[in-house]
């Protein structure tokens, strides 16, 4: 595999993320004493940082890859929403189609940090489904931006935050099908079995212990060949791609089926890291149909960002030097 090749071809695929995007504050400061009026810590903050966050820190992976990246998604009228929007297209994403409506809120995380730890989070959030008029309004969107753009691929992220509808889902996987879209998933518990006929599904197995109501005692090969059959026979997917945590990552198409060790890391923060696997594997498979290829990538680049505090995107020098020492000699 030519690795500067692959990296290269990334600058040419159009890639569509739709689902919740979400707004990451973070509250730096130092903890120093107990509050006299309850036992918790004074934190003295001295700076406050924005991140994107959910379906945006995956647009936010996918352009820091070099892809032409696009996000539709619903937000609030208010300041947040404001940040979000500044944020993403300051990071090269396409934020024309998004919606914003005065009956939602944008979703907020904000997090307080002190001694290089989270003390707290506040979230700011609705979790509600939109209303008919919004669906009706983000299918349009998503419609207009497929027969304009022609993306390569489609990427649902899925934070049950009530952006990704069951007719939205139905609707946009019907639509990507007959525009021979490839579509990969990120899902959640509350529409988990409602992804069918996509290409791609990329749960963690915590979500399929919710997603199935199953108790999953051993992460074997063929244990995880069976999960991906009983999930094929709901969705009726092509690809399962099932992170493992500290294990690694299981993939399965077809009959070709592998679990992929993780790399040994220093692990800082595991948050934002699924975000970047669906980034980097959806990526590479749209570039070379190798789901072995994508999979081992995708397992390398989940680590290098686990390796950082907080939501951050994986850094395209960074990644292409892990993958020619990594993979140069077996792909």
């Amino acid at each position: 595999m030519n690795f500067d090749q692959l990296f290269a071809s990334f600058k040419n695929t159009h890639v569509l993320i739709v689902g919740d995007v979400m707004l990451d504050t973070y509250w730096w400061g130092n903890v120093d004493r107990i509050s006299p009026e309850a036992p918790v810590p004074v934190v003295a903050l001295n700076r406050k940082e924005y991140r994107v966050g959910g379906a945006a820190n995956v647009a936010l992976n996918t352009a820091s890859l070099g892809a032409n990246t696009a996000i539709i998604s619903i937000i609030g009228e208010d300041e947040d929403g404001n940040q979000l929007l500044q944020l993403m297209e300051q990071n090269g994403i396409n934020t024309s189609n998004i919606i914003r409506s005065a009956d939602r809120i944008t979703t907020n995380k904000m997090r307080i940090m002190g001694r290089n730890q989270q003390m707290m989070r506040l979230d700011a959030e609705m979790v509600n489904d939109i209303d008919p008029s919004l669906e009706n309004q983000l299918l349009q969107s998503v419609e207009y931006f497929i027969e304009q753009h022609k993306p390569a691929i489609l990427i649902f992220e899925d934070y049950n935050k009530g952006v990704l509808t069951q007719k939205v889902i139905a609707g946009i996987t019907q639509l990507c099908n007959k525009h021979q879209i490839f579509t990969a998933v990120d899902p959640k518990k509350k529409n988990f079995l409602a992804y069918k006929d996509v290409t791609l599904f990329k749960p963690n197995l915590k979500e399929v212990k919710e997603g199935l109501n199953i108790n999953i005692d051993q992460t074997n090969l063929d244990r995880m060949q069976h999960i991906h059959q009983v999930l094929k026979e709901v969705l009726g997917h092509s690809i399962s791609l099932i992170t493992l945590s500290e294990k690694g990552v299981f993939y399965q198409q077809g009959n070709d089926a592998l679990i992929i060790p993780t790399h040994i890391r220093n692990i800082a923060d595991v948050s934002g890291a699924g975000d970047t696997v669906i980034a980097v594997a959806s990526l590479v498979y749209a570039a070379t149909q190798n789901i072995h290829l994508a999979a081992e990538m995708a397992n390398i680049a989940g680590g290098l960002v686990c390796e950082e505090v907080g939501t951050v995107a994986i850094n395209q020098q960074q990644l292409l030097v892990e993958c020619k020492a990594l993979l140069g000699k077996n792909n």
